[in-house]
């Protein structure tokens, strides 16, 4: 059984990487974006959530592909710096989840945030690029067979744990089994349209469909 041993070095990256990857993921890219493209509010147009779905059907693909970037950047940033100072597991695990909780709940704009999908995306970029790559074929996949973007990023996000059991240090399992969580409870109203068969699909074309 590993156990949970931290040395001074793991302290300070602990403190620092975890005070600035929530503030950095606080910073919303969907909000700023849309902002400087003269674009709706993301947060009171279309499915009304700040993230890549919701800007692709406002504005088009050139700023989707921005805030898809910039939210990838959020969440690898804070584990890349950290993982130069440490390889502690459980320091890195606390380290890949609070960019995404910044996403999900960002001190800058009232705890509302998005989904925290593509900052995950980053996150497991930084931490291993097999398992992201494992994420992003998921993604891919589920999203060629449905056309629904909510259900590919719920599939590959619950198959995340069982792949990292394989691929992974078994220490970062706890991390990626609450991230998963975390990531299943801000679906809760895609879920609900899924199973009522009102979940729109996703088109590439289209900047005025509503749910994402």
């Amino acid at each position: 059984m590993n156990t949970i041993v931290f040395n001074i070095t793991d302290c300070l990256v602990l403190s620092v990487g975890t005070v600035g990857g929530y503030l950095l993921g606080s910073i919303s890219s969907a909000i700023l974006i849309c902002w400087l493209f003269r674009l709706p509010d993301p947060r009171f147009a279309g499915s009304k959530n700040p993230g890549t779905t919701n800007v692709l059907r406002l504005g088009g693909k050139f700023p989707a592909a921005l805030t898809l970037l910039c939210d990838a950047v959020k969440g690898a940033l804070p584990l890349m710096l950290a993982k130069c100072a440490t390889q502690n597991p459980w320091v890195l695990s606390v380290i890949l989840l609070t960019p995404v909780l910044g996403h999900m709940y960002p001190v800058f704009f009232h705890f509302k945030g998005g989904k925290g999908v593509a900052t995950t995306i980053g996150g497991l970029l930084a931490l291993s690029a097999p398992l992201c790559g494992i994420f992003l074929l998921t993604w891919i996949g589920v999203f060629i067979l449905t056309g629904y973007s909510s259900l590919s990023a719920l599939i590959a996000i619950i198959c995340m744990p069982g792949w990292s059991w394989i691929m992974l240090d078994h220490r970062y399992i706890p991390a990626l089994v609450l991230l998963a969580l975390l990531i299943i409870l801000k679906h809760h109203e895609n879920i609900r349209r899924l199973l009522a068969g009102e979940e729109s699909k996703l088109s590439f074309k289209s900047k005025n469909r509503q749910n994402s």
